[in-house]
């Protein structure tokens, strides 16, 4: 693909309802070390954390913003990769984006939104709460759920600012109609937020 930052023609909800017709798609990306049962991939981004830098190509939160109106509607998922539990992640976490961004009137109160929900204290795989606990390798230690928490924080604050320029329309100042359809579609039928948030 090209660009996260421009995916697809602006067709309806219903036509892209068609997609669970279709393989869910997969990471293409590899690496050599992991957090847990997660591959600690590069991300190009200036927030700081354990994610190597990445090189100006497509990575793992690209292809998590051009994958998600696909992915979505899959209500299982069977992983290849450990870069696959990365995404899974990711399009939960991008959902929970869209949830915070239909309540905000601008791009600024936007990206105030991303900013307070990427540092929100948040569960790791093995705590109560976790809604994959089946599917990821709970921290080995204190310094390895440390380092993963920091490698999920680094990821969140990273899509946050993209997931901002996606959605947002820049004629309206709004957030674009083709992104909160989504709002209700709930990615292997799981959530990072609790029942009723």
């Amino acid at each position: 693909f090209t660009s996260s930052r421009c995916w697809i023609p602006k067709v309806s909800c219903f036509c892209l309802f068609l997609a669970f017709k279709m393989p869910a798609y997969h990471s293409s990306l590899q690496a050599p070390n992991s957090i847990g049962n997660m591959a600690l991939l590069p991300i190009n981004t200036k927030f700081k954390g354990p994610a190597p830098p990445g090189d100006g190509n497509n990575d793992i939160i690209d292809e998590a913003i051009y994958f998600f109106k696909a992915n979505v509607f899959f209500k299982s998922y069977e992983i290849k990769s450990p870069a696959d539990r990365v995404l899974i992640y990711l399009t939960l976490y991008i959902s929970e984006c869209l949830k915070k961004l239909q309540r905000c009137q601008s791009k600024v109160d936007g990206k105030k939104e991303m900013h307070s929900l990427a540092i929100a204290n948040f569960t790791l795989p093995g705590d109560n709460g976790f809604p994959l606990n089946a599917m990821y390798q709970k921290p080995a230690s204190k310094a390895e759920a440390d380092s993963m928490r920091a490698y999920l924080t680094q990821l969140r604050q990273e899509l946050g600012q993209r997931i901002i320029e996606a959605v947002f329309d820049p004629q309206t100042d709004k957030p674009s109609k083709w992104w909160m359809c989504f709002v209700k579609r709930k990615f292997m039928d799981k959530s990072l937020s609790a029942p009723g948030q």
